[in-house]
């Protein structure tokens, strides 16, 4: 997972080109770069091991869920990457959460996960390396 920094003028640019609340981002760029979309796990070459975000890890079949406003909503690491309830790659907790709440919200306190090896759920924002 790599990260891309913007100016304002940039994030602005982009923000105008997203079509509705539910393309991200990336699929912003993708469309500018004319690499198509990228919407399902069948899209996406897989990988083995699960994922690494900012340190935490989260290995294939890692369970993701959070409620909002009363309604549960899940995802999974599935191929290698976080798939979404509605089978959408997700390419960040905040990004997840985003897609759900339709607001910028801390997708690290917004999760609980259960990875293959957990008995329990946990935030994901415990998994974090302490600084």
């Amino acid at each position: 997972m790599a990260t891309i920094d913007v100016d304002f003028e940039v994030y602005k640019a982009l923000t105008i080109r997203r079509e509705t609340e539910e393309m991200t981002y990336n699929d912003v760029l993708r469309q500018l770069l004319s690499l198509g979309a990228q919407t399902r796990a069948e899209n996406v070459a897989e990988t083995l091991g699960g994922l690494i975000y900012k340190g935490a890890e989260f290995p294939e079949g890692t369970q993701f869920r959070a409620t909002y406003k009363g309604q549960t909503y899940t995802g999974a690491i599935k191929g290698g990457v976080w798939l979404d309830e509605k089978g959408r790659v997700q390419n960040s907790p905040s990004e997840a959460a985003y897609s759900i709440t339709g607001n910028h919200v801390n997708g690290w306190r917004f999760w609980e996960c259960r990875r293959p090896s957990d008995t329990t759920w946990r935030s994901i924002d415990s998994l974090r390396p302490k600084k």
